[in-house]
């Protein structure tokens, strides 16, 4: 069976690190990207990797711009061959209430955050195609399904984000090309720790599971979603919330 390569697009974050780690783990080629401004630091995350057993090629690449991620796209193949599995997962805040939220924040959330993901799945999807078969996998959110007081702009991309894959999954099915997203819930991240405990433990009170979600819990559904074996799984959202939001 010929090695796969994954392209994981902000590789270098909590989930995106603990994904990388585990793609790697199965037996995949892994490539990441990083913020041009942020190439010395990458460098520094691709030691750590590379000590821990995982060698994972890094690209710069300003996502929401598409003549980067097409260059970023290229760059990645030539390190570790044609991209057969893409997982997007880059991505900001900006939250207000939408009554005082200003148009630069929602357009920086919605480039970030949706329009990354056409610019970057719009690099390899032809390949796929003609290869007969991709993974696409986004992650999405549980505000995306929801919504969330202060998060218009980050709850409409990561509904978006759904509605392009949902879009995506019928135009590639019959060419062995499967996308899907995930939507986490909370997860025990830097941002989620720098809320003040108080307001922590009012959001684990609302998990049934009763905990975070790690970012392990995440990385294990892209894996598996990943998989030569997934191909009947397609157009899905897979919610990863603890039972915090259940549809």
């Amino acid at each position: 069976m010929t090695q796969k390569t994954a392209l994981v697009t902000g590789g270098t974050g909590t989930i995106g690190t603990e994904i990388c780690r585990q793609l790697c783990q199965a037996g995949r080629r892994v490539v990441t990207t990083c913020l041009p401004a942020e190439t010395d630091s990458a460098a520094d995350w691709q030691r750590v990797q590379k000590d821990a057993g995982c060698d994972i090629g890094v690209v710069p690449c300003e996502l929401s711009d598409f003549g980067s991620t097409q260059a970023a796209v290229a760059q990645a193949a030539q390190l570790a061959g044609p991209i057969d599995i893409l997982v997007n997962v880059a991505g900001i805040t900006r939250d207000a209430s939408l009554r005082k939220m200003t148009p630069e924040q929602w357009h920086a959330v919605i480039q970030s955050n949706l329009d990354s993901v056409f610019n970057v799945t719009r690099g390899v999807i032809e390949g796929m195609l003609e290869r007969g078969f991709g993974r696409v996998i986004s992650i999405s959110s549980i505000n995306g399904q929801k919504g969330q007081f202060g998060q218009a702009n980050y709850a409409a991309s990561k509904a978006g984000i759904h509605g392009f894959t949902m879009s995506l999954a019928q135009e590639g099915a019959r060419k062995g090309v499967t996308a899907n997203t995930i939507s986490p819930g909370y997860i025990d991240s830097p941002m989620v720790n720098a809320v003040p405990e108080e307001v922590r433990k009012q959001i684990i009170a609302q998990i049934p599971v009763a905990r975070l979600g790690r970012p392990a819990d995440i990385a294990r559904v892209v894996v598996f979603l990943a998989a030569d074996e997934a191909g009947f799984i397609t157009g899905a959202n897979i919610p990863v919330n603890g039972g915090q939001y259940m549809s």
